[in-house]
C-alpha cells in the first residue's frame, strides 16, 4: 500500500530569544536619556555599555594590583563581570552567589591540591598533566559544583576559579585571599552601577 509522503517540516522563523538590556534601559531612564534609545539601535548601545564596564572592571582591578604589588586580575573574574552587567537580576549574579561561589571554588581547588600532594608542585603548564593532576582538577570541579548546589550559591564562573587553583596556576594561600578580595571589589562595583541604574539589585541575596 502506498504510504503518503511525510509533510515537510516548517522552518522555525521565531526570533532568537536573548536577555533584555535591563541595565542600559534603567540607566537611560534614570538620567532621562530614553530619547537616545529611541533614536539609536538598542543592541549597539547595550554592547557599548558592556564594553565600558568591562574596561572599567579590569582597569580598577589593575590599579589595585599596582598599589598592592600583586595580581588582582584573574581569568575567572571576566565571566563574573559579564554576568553582573549582562543579567544582573539573575540569582547567580547576586553578591551572595558570587562571593560564596568563588569562596567554595577556592577552598575546593586548594583542598584537592593538598589532598593529592600538589600544593608545592609546578603548574600543569610547566610539568604537564599526570594522574594526580587529573584527579585534583576533576575532584575540585566536582566538589565545587556539588557544594554550590548544597549551599544554594550556584555561580558558574567559580568553576574556572577552582580549576585555576587545581591546575597549579595559583597555589599560594596569600594569592587565594587576593582572588576573593578581587571578587569583593568587583561585587561592590556591580552593586554601585546596578543600583545607580535604578535596578532592584540585591546587597546580598535576591529577595524571594
Amino acid at each position: 500500500m502506498h504510504q503518503p509522503a511525510p509533510a515537510p517540516m516548517k522552518k522555525d522563523t521565531r526570533p532568537l530569544e536573548v536577555l533584555e538590556p535591563q541595565v542600559t534601559r534603567s540607566l537611560a531612564a534614570q538620567f532621562q536619556l530614553t530619547h537616545l534609545l529611541k533614536r539609536l539601535p538598542e543592541r549597539p548601545v547595550w554592547a557599548a555599555f558592556m564594553f565600558v564596564n568591562g574596561f572599567i572592571t579590569i582597569a580598577l582591578l589593575a590599579a589595585c594590583a599596582m598599589v598592592a604589588h600583586t595580581s588582582f586580575v584573574f581569568p575567572s573574574l571576566g565571566p563574573t563581570a559579564i554576568l553582573f552587567f549582562f543579567s544582573p537580576l539573575s540569582p547567580p549574579a547576586s553578591p551572595r552567589h558570587t562571593l560564596l561561589g568563588h569562596g567554595i571554588g577556592i577552598l575546593c581547588g586548594y583542598g584537592m591540591l593538598c589532598a593529592t600532594g600538589l600544593q608545592h608542585a609546578p603548574a600543569a603548564l610547566v610539568m604537564g598533566v599526570d594522574m594526580r593532576r587529573i584527579l585534583a582538577a576533576a575532584l575540585a570541579l566536582a566538589l565545587t559544583s556539588s557544594l554550590m548546589i548544597l549551599f544554594k550559591a550556584a555561580h558558574p564562573p567559580a568553576g574556572a576559579t577552582t580549576l585555576i587553583i587545581a591546575l597549579g596556576i595559583i597555589t599560594k594561600p596569600f594569592q587565594l585571599v587576593v582572588i576573593e578580595s578581587a571578587v569583593v571589589i568587583l561585587t561592590v562595583q556591580a552593586i554601585v552601577i546596578n543600583r545607580l541604574a535604578g535596578l532592584d539589585y540585591p546587597l546580598w541575596a535576591k529577595r524571594a
